[in-house]
């Protein structure tokens, strides 16, 4: 994860480009405030709790909705790179929850 910027107090934004090496992924979290994610290279996957699998691709932007349970990553065989948009809240920006197993990450 490599951090682009940290908005100062009061603003509560900070941004990071994030790259998954083919395989990888979050585990199931939630942004309190909600989050948006800009693919920009290679293609990734995203879930939200009850949905299915999405692939994603360079150019999509994907808004999850504040405290929508979820997971993204990269795909089994291409890695994937996203710019994570989100705001703190009480200092947190993300609380993690249990891990993607491997049949959730495959559907």
């Amino acid at each position: 994860m490599d951090p682009l910027f940290q908005a100062p107090d009061p603003a509560l934004v900070s941004c990071a480009s994030v790259t998954f090496e083919p395989g990888a992924r979050t585990a199931w979290h939630i942004h309190r405030l909600g989050q948006t994610l800009i693919v920009t290279a290679g293609c990734g996957c995203v879930q939200r709790a009850g949905g299915p699998v999405e692939e994603i691709r360079p150019g999509d932007v994907v808004w999850i909705s504040p405290g929508e349970k979820h997971w993204h990553g990269a795909t089994p065989t291409t890695a994937m790179t996203h710019i994570a948009i989100q705001e703190r809240l009480d200092g947190k920006v993300v609380e993690w929850m249990e891990k993607v197993d491997d049949e959730q990450y495959r559907r």
